[in-house]
C-alpha cells in the first residue's frame, strides 16, 4: 500500500508535528470523504506501507525531523512551486525561499526522489504566457540539478474558480499547445525531464512525456524497489497514477490558494483548524459515537516480500 501525505491538505506545512507523531505511534485514522462516518485505521509500519508520498508547497517545517520517516520508509516528494503570487497563493512562501527549501530537501533525501510540480498553470492579464515562460526559465535554471523531473498541468475552470479569479482566460487547445511548446523548449535547454499531469493530449513532439505523476515504476526506481506489474487506475479522469491512501482531510489547508479544489471556503478552513489536535490520530476532529472505525486492507504492491533488503542491500 502507498500512503499519501498531502493530497487533501498541506500536512507537511501546517500539521507536521501531527504527522511525525502518527509515524512514531504507528497508526492513523482517516475519514472517507464520500461517507464521513466511515473511518479507516491504517497501520504506519514498514511491513504495511510500501512507500510514502509527500506533497507540499513548503517543506521547511518538516526538514529537521524528516529523517525520522525516510530512515524507515521508501518515499517520494512532490514540491509545488508556481509563478503565482500572493494574490493567488496567499500563504505560500516567495519563489526564492521556496527554491532554497527545495534544494535543502533534495540534498537531504536525494534528487532522484524529488519532483517539482509547476501546476496549475493559469492564464490572466497578470499571468500571461510570457510571464510563465520567464518564471519557468528562472526556476528551471536553479531547480534542474536538484529534481528528478518537472510536472505541469493546466487549471480547470470550474465555477468556484471563476468566482475567485474572474479575470482568468479560457485555456483552449491553441493556448495549451503554445504553453506546452514553450515549457518543453525551456525544460530541454536545462536538461530537465518534463511531463504533464492528468492530461490526455499528446505533447511528445515538444519533449513532454505523458504518464502518471506517481507510478510504481517511478517510486520503485527512486527507492531501489521492485514492484509487481499492476494496472494504474488513477484517481480522476486522465490520471495514470497508482492509487494511494490519504492521511488528510479536505477544508483544512491554510495555504488558501484560490484555485484549490480541496477547500470550500476560508471560513471552513478556519473552523477545521480549530478542531485539530496534534496528539489525536485523526487530523481534524475526534471519533464520534456513531462513527464506524475499521482496520483498512493494506495490500503490498511489492514483488519481493523483503522490503528491507531492497532498501539497504
Amino acid at each position: 500500500m502507498i500512503i499519501n501525505v498531502g493530497a487533501r491538505t498541506d500536512i507537511i506545512n501546517y500539521y507536521s508535528e501531527w504527522m511525525f507523531r502518527r509515524f512514531e505511534e504507528g497508526f492513523v485514522y482517516s475519514r472517507n470523504p464520500l461517507f464521513p462516518k466511515n473511518v479507516s485505521r491504517y497501520e504506519l509500519s514498514p511491513d504495511k506501507v510500501d512507500a510514502v508520498l509527500f506533497c507540499s508547497k513548503n517543506y521547511a517545517p518538516a526538514l529537521p525531523k524528516l529523517e525520522r520517516v525516510t530512515a524507515r520508509f521508501p518515499a517520494y516528494f512532490y514540491y509545488t512551486i508556481t509563478a503565482n503570487g500572493k494574490d493567488v497563493e496567499p500563504n505560500v512562501p516567495d519563489l526564492d525561499t521556496s527554491v532554497d527549501t527545495l534544494i535543502a530537501l533534495s540534498r537531504l533525501v536525494g534528487r532522484e526522489r524529488v519532483a517539482w510540480r509547476y501546476d496549475p498553470i493559469l492564464i490572466s492579464g497578470k499571468y500571461s504566457p510570457e510571464v510563465h515562460f520567464a518564471t519557468f526559465d528562472r526556476l528551471a535554471r536553479r531547480l534542474a540539478p536538484h529534481v528528478d523531473r518537472c510536472i505541469f498541468s493546466f487549471v480547470e475552470l470550474y465555477a468556484k474558480l471563476r468566482n475567485n479569479l474572474p479575470d482568468l482566460c479560457t485555456l483552449d487547445g491553441a493556448m495549451r499547445t503554445r504553453m506546452a511548446e514553450g515549457l518543453g523548449r525551456i525544460a530541454a535547454s536545462h536538461r530537465l525531464p518534463i511531463q504533464t499531469c492528468a492530461d490526455e493530449t499528446d505533447y511528445s513532439r515538444y519533449g513532454i512525456a505523458q504518464c502518471g505523476c506517481a507510478t510504481l515504476d517511478i517510486i520503485g526506481r527512486a527507492n531501489g524497489l521492485n514492484f509487481r506489474k499492476m494496472r494504474h487506475t488513477g484517481i480522476r479522469r486522465g490520471c495514470k497514477c497508482i492509487p494511494s491512501r490519504d492521511m488528510g482531510w479536505y477544508d483544512s489547508c491554510p495555504n488558501l490558494c484560490k484555485y484549490c479544489y480541496a477547500n470550500k471556503s476560508s471560513a471552513s478552513v478556519e473552523e477545521n483548524v480549530k478542531k485539530h489536535d496534534p496528539a489525536y490520530p485523526l487530523l481534524i476532529g475526534k471519533i464520534e459515537e456513531d462513527d464506524i472505525v475499521r482496520d483498512a486492507t493494506q495490500e503490498s504492491y511489492l514483488a519481493c516480500d523483503n522490503k528491507q533488503l531492497s532498501l539497504f542491500d
